[in-house]
């Protein structure tokens, strides 16, 4: 049975279809709806609680198919559901998901993790693979990057996101003094023993709105001035490199679709003539599949000096696809891959496998999002090569010092 908060007590009736989207801002949660699947009423109505207490429009459903009836009737920005259930098991709810809706985010939860299933999420494009007892706050966490990873997705495709901010009729405006107020700052990557191996680069606004990458990014996109925001964000990596001395290797974020900017290539370009020291990280949290002649194109700034990286493995959607277009040179493991690893012998035996395979095809592993020690022990025995995150030291000038 599917139950939503909008519709009035009546159980069976599916929500119905939210206020235009430019018509809202929305507030923590509220405006994105999430629907929650699981055919145990305790942990349905504790999950859709705690989404509803952050402001998510949370509609939840006891049965797999009531669940697809609604998809197919309506949009939601992320799905939540357990993977045990009698008939469709949320494997194969997330099967048929993506027959409906290729793009939402699914978030898979299970409580007993086995590796198969880990698997099989993994290459059906579940955004997460979550083990009970959650935590409400990683729970909260999860979903607010689900929910922004739909966002992106359906801007780049040119769909209005169905919970969009609503940006003013000035919006080109707005986006000049963004990019006006635009910063960097840098964030070291050492190698096992400390050793500084070099700085991802980071954007930073202080507008209230772009005061995250996400909504600065979700910003540009729906201006069509994506690729403006990472040429100027590449001018001021380049900067960096007369900044400091020496800078070692820069990692610079790119989005899929600017890859065939000429301006990487171009001899007067920002990075390109320190493309040997510069690796493009490319987020596998967008679609890389779409992108036309990948392969060739990839090859062309290999050839150039750049190296490639994929980034927020374990996040997206792609799987290993990103491995066969990309042949990436470095991968960098999603920090929900990383958090509390020690802790969850399921993420030991993905980030295994992953680090196992890359070993393999000599691709060098960036654990991202390190924070604890503990963290630090179990990725180093698990075999990755290079560390991010916390523990190292926060974004900050490039000369600061950092502690391991």
């Amino acid at each position: 049975m599917l139950h939503d908060c909008f519709s009035g007590g009546n159980s069976r009736k599916f929500v119905q279809p939210l206020p235009n989207p430019v018509t809202r801002t929305p507030i923590n949660g509220t405006g994105h709806r999430i629907l929650v699947v699981d055919d145990e009423p305790e942990p349905r109505r504790a999950i859709a609680r705690v989404l509803r207490h952050a402001g998510y429009a949370v509609s939840t459903a006891d049965d797999a198919h009531i669940a697809l009836h609604g998809l197919s009737r309506g949009h939601f920005d992320t799905i939540v559901s357990d993977i045990s259930m009698p008939g469709l098991n949320g494997i194969s709810l997330l099967r048929a998901v993506r027959n409906i809706d290729p793009e939402v985010p699914v978030i898979l939860l299970t409580g007993v993790p086995a590796i198969e299933t880990a698997v099989q999420a993994l290459d059906h494009g579940a955004y997460k693979y979550m083990v009970k007892p959650l935590d409400p706050a990683q729970l909260l966490e999860v979903t607010a990057r689900a929910v922004r990873l739909a966002g992106r997705r359906r801007a780049a495709d040119g769909e209005a996101p169905s919970s969009a901010r609503l940006y003013p009729t000035d919006g080109h405006a707005t986006m000049e003094r963004a990019l006006e107020h635009l910063r960097l700052v840098f964030q070291p990557i050492v190698h096992r023993d400390g050793s500084l191996f070099g700085y991802e680069a980071l954007m930073r606004c202080n507008m209230p709105e772009a005061v995250s990458p996400d909504s600065l990014i979700a910003m540009a996109t729906s201006l069509n001035r994506l690729q403006e925001l990472g040429r100027h964000a590449r001018g001021l990596a380049s900067a960096s490199f007369s900044g400091v001395q020496p800078v070692g290797t820069l990692f610079v974020n790119i989005h899929p679709s600017e890859l065939h900017d000429d301006e990487l290539l171009n001899p007067r370009g920002a990075l390109r003539r320190h493309a040997h020291q510069v690796v493009l990280e490319i987020t596998e949290r967008a679609s890389v599949n779409s992108i036309s002649e990948l392969p060739a194109r990839v090859e062309q700034l290999r050839s150039a000096g750049y190296r490639i990286a994929i980034d927020d493995l374990g996040a997206g959607y792609s799987g290993l696809t990103s491995f066969v277009l990309l042949k990436p040179d470095i991968v960098k493991l999603d920090m929900t891959l990383v958090r509390d690893v020690h802790r969850q012998e399921v993420k030991q035996r993905l980030v295994h496998s992953v680090t196992t395979l890359c070993a393999d095809l000599n691709i060098a592993v960036v654990a991202e999002g390190v924070e604890t020690l503990e963290e630090r022990a179990v990725l180093m025995d698990l075999g990755c090569d290079l560390f991010q995150g916390f523990l190292i030291a926060r974004p900050g000038l490039p000369n600061r010092p950092y502690f391991w």
